[in-house]
């Protein structure tokens, strides 16, 4: 297996952790350190825990794809088969958070992130799927949207994109950063107390299909030959190389110190010097 390229992180192997899946997506990590992550054409969501046991945690899961684990230890996740937004509680039991934009159906949401208010941000793509009757999408343009707590209204907030894609945000939720996989780039932007989006930069010229951040600001971007690591400033400071592509990435383990890696048909590991952020 390949190494990082930075001394700034582990030097240790990268581990094959599981292989035998269609395509690996929306890694999560809950609060004991356990990982959830897709098998969207399989139409499957699994848990890997802190141990190293891997279990089916749910199936049909509206062809989930991007996840992330609210406060409260529930899985969101963007089930793209009806353009909806889940709630999966411990148990399996699901609520819709969302299912239209002003009556319309979403394109297929990818990926999202929940800030501290517990406003929920989300990006909308289309991608055509095999499973779909529709072949065009209902909304005009492939954006953003915030869907406030509580609220079964969303807010466009962000357009322009070629194709949105990973997001994630500041652990102090002051900043938000978007991959617009289309255009290879991804923008930060400054997050207000309304949860709008203003001052947006083009922060690295690079596109990226999933996201995670440390807990010194540095930012992982999943796509290529690997895992593209990025300081504050948004230079480049290594590379992990991965054997396939990667779709997505976070940190997982009871230190929070072990990056999880999803990639085509395997999912992978490798000890970090550095954390998650939390």
């Amino acid at each position: 297996m390949q190494k990082p390229s930075s001394k700034l992180f582990s030097q240790s192997e990268l581990k094959l952790v599981s292989k035998g899946f269609s395509f690996t997506e929306g890694c999560s990590r809950d609060k004991e350190g356990n990982v959830f992550f897709t098998d969207q054409p399989n139409d499957k969501i699994w848990r890997y825990d802190t141990e190293g046991k891997m279990t089916l945690f749910m199936d049909k899961t509206g062809r989930s794809n991007g996840t992330y684990f609210d406060r409260e230890g529930n899985l969101l996740t963007c089930a793209d088969e009806k353009g909806q937004i889940w709630s999966i509680s411990p148990n399996g039991a699901v609520t819709v958070l969302l299912d239209n934009i002003n009556g319309k159906q979403l394109n297929g949401p990818n990926d999202l992130w929940m800030d501290l208010k517990g406003g929920i941000y989300l990006t909308d793509p289309y991608y055509q799927r095999s499973y779909w009757n529709r072949t065009s999408p209902d909304l005009d343009g492939e954006n953003v949207y915030y869907l406030p707590k509580g609220s079964k209204v969303a807010k466009m907030i962000a357009t322009g994109f070629g194709k949105p894609n990973g997001i994630v945000g500041t652990p102090d939720g002051k900043y938000l950063y978007i991959a617009d996989i289309g255009a290879g780039k991804i923008y930060k932007y400054t997050i207000a107390n309304d949860g709008s989006l203003s001052d947006k930069q083009l922060f690295i010229n690079r596109g990226a299909d999933g996201m995670t951040l440390d807990h010194l600001g540095n930012i992982y971007l999943t796509g290529g030959e690997g895992v593209y690591i990025y300081n504050k400033k948004g230079e480049s400071v290594g590379l992990i190389k991965v054997p396939k592509g990667p779709s997505n990435v976070c940190f997982s383990g009871k230190e929070n110190n072990i990056l999880f890696i999803t990639a085509r048909d395997a999912v992978y590991t490798i000890l970090m010097t550095v954390r998650g952020v939390e």
